[in-house]
């Protein structure tokens, strides 16, 4: 079988730009996250719990109804999982 011609060619082949060097990136968690992530489920439990053991006696507490005091409980329940999303 009959061989087909070399192309000349009249560029130099072609390398490749040298790649940036990679700088580090930090992965993680700030430092402050976890414990800010465990304060507020631990306030938002403590919220509720003081409601319903002593909340007529509690200044704060009195001032809101019911549904109200449950909320900010859960409310700072909820940030917590928020925080949660974040933590690696």
């Amino acid at each position: 079988m009959p061989e087909s011609k070399r192309r000349k060619s009249k560029q130099p082949a072609f390398t490749p730009p040298p790649s940036p060097v990679p700088t580090s990136v930090k992965i993680g968690n700030p430092r402050w996250l976890a414990p800010l992530m465990v304060t507020m489920f631990l306030l938002g439990l403590l919220w509720i719990v003081v409601f319903y053991l002593a909340g007529n006696q509690v200044p704060v507490m009195k001032d809101f109804n019911n549904l109200v005091n449950v909320l900010i409980g859960f409310g700072f329940i909820g940030v917590g999982f928020v925080l949660a999303t974040r933590w690696r």
